[in-house]
């Protein structure tokens, strides 16, 4: 019998939901158990698809190569950090030229800060360039996915859901909100780039 554990499904969310959330757990104390990322709107993740518009690369390594990726979504900024442990990630990160759209999968990263602040970040598994029509599926499948995480928010049965309400205490019709401002930014045309404000951009460590 393998041993091997099942790949994740790779959740779609909002730079805006993804960058209010902060707790991470284990559902076994087996140290291979898959670390999760608890979604504001109720659901586990332990993979993230995201696509947006790459805005900045940087290489913020001190004694080798560790890539940052500023990528923009409609409703706010993620960031992906990959060095010596993805090498794929971080060659795509050295060589794409900002301004370009780019489909991420990855893993959620915490990191608490010196006064407790915890930011968030995804440690990429690929980087790909992708054509517009990708980044606009990627809005509305993300934005059904949203929405469909905020109708079972308040459901008895949803674990996830009761420890969302638990951990986070956050009202669920900003992210409705969000979802909106998503779908209204695709009739804006297709031009690459966009700045939104970033939320919690503090470096985590290499």
């Amino acid at each position: 019998m393998s041993s091997v554990p099942t790949r994740e499904v790779a959740r779609r969310v909002f730079a805006a939901e993804y960058n209010d959330g902060s707790h991470t757990f284990k559902e076994s104390d087996d140290e291979r158990a898959p670390l999760y990322y608890l979604l504001p709107t109720g659901e586990r993740a332990n993979r993230v698809f995201l696509v947006g518009t790459l805005t900045e690369t940087e290489d913020v390594g001190e004694d080798s190569e560790y890539w940052r990726g500023r990528i923009v979504d409609p409703t706010g900024t993620f960031f992906a950090y990959a060095g010596q442990y993805q090498p794929e990630a971080a060659s795509t990160l050295r060589e794409l030229e900002p301004p370009a759209y780019v489909a991420i999968v990855g893993k959620p990263r915490t990191y608490e800060t010196d006064d407790g602040t915890v930011n968030v970040s995804v440690r990429p598994e690929s980087i790909t360039e992708v054509p517009a029509g990708a980044r606009d599926r990627w809005v509305i499948e993300t934005a059904e996915r949203t929405l469909d995480r905020i109708e079972a928010y308040d459901d008895e049965a949803n674990e996830y859901g009761r420890m969302a309400r638990e951990r986070y205490d956050l009202d669920t019709e900003q992210y409705r909100e969000a979802v909106v401002a998503a779908l209204e930014s695709l009739d804006d045309g297709d031009e690459l780039g966009g700045d939104d404000g970033d939320r919690r951009a503090s470096e985590p460590p290499a």
